[in-house]
């Protein structure tokens, strides 16, 4: 489904990403993991075209996609939900769910109700803007309107970073459904036991380079905690 192959990209004269090659399959979940700084964001942001590629490509169901703008990358089926909760704070919840439908290659209203039913919590609320939710509520609207688009990839930056435990076991449990259901996933996740629980598959970035890569049952020994370390 989603193929990475040499990715370089960077800020400037300053590279980031060196050669970076993945790939996710239909219904998978990749879990990306790293320290701080190793380039975890970068990519993500590359692989949707917010950052452009310096070399190498990115194909989506075997269209290469690597000169497209981020959302032309939507509406042929990825959708993302960068680090930091992103929403629109003066708009209420619904008008969140609003603006991204009107954003989605369909015009199918369902498709709020269908979000909504993931994020049950986020019902009660639909007339509060954004701004005044809590973290947590705002991590689950910004997942909700991700989810609109319909998308056949989801793309997750940190999705538990600075959350309360409560929502944080909720936005996993949700995770796991969507996961069960078939929708295929690359996760940028901190915590390695989120990880292992959740992945199929994984990559570790160090300094811009896939440092290991395999089957998340790969997830340990002294290297593994060697390249997560803070």
């Amino acid at each position: 489904m989603l193929s990475v192959e040499g990715l370089e990209a960077g800020y400037g004269t300053a590279r980031v990403l060196f050669g970076v090659s993945l790939e996710v399959a239909p219904g998978q979940l990749m879990c990306v993991m790293g320290r701080n700084g190793v380039g975890k964001t970068t990519l993500l942001n590359t692989i949707m075209g917010v950052l452009p590629a310096t070399a190498g490509s990115v194909t989506f169901d075997g269209r290469d996609v690597t000169r497209l703008r981020p959302h032309e990358r939507v509406r042929l089926g990825m959708g993302y939900v960068p680090q930091g909760h992103e929403t629109f704070p003066q708009l209420s919840v619904m008008g969140n769910l609003q603006v991204a439908l009107e954003a989605a290659p369909h015009k199918d209203g369902g498709a709020v109700d269908e979000a909504l039913e993931v994020f049950p919590g986020l019902k009660p609320l639909l007339k509060r803007p954004a701004g005044f939710l809590s973290g947590g509520q705002q991590q689950q609207l910004a997942m909700a309107r991700a989810l609109v688009a319909r998308p056949r990839l989801l793309i997750l930056d940190e999705p538990t970073e600075g959350i309360q435990p409560s929502i944080i076991i909720e936005i996993e449990e949700t995770i796991e459904r969507l996961h069960r259901a078939g929708l295929a996933m690359l996760l940028v996740e901190q915590y390695l036991d989120l990880a292992l629980r959740l992945a199929d598959r994984f990559v570790i970035l160090d300094a811009g380079h896939v440092a290991r890569s395999g089957p998340a049952r790969e997830l340990q020994g002294e290297d593994v905690h060697r390249l997560l370390a803070v």
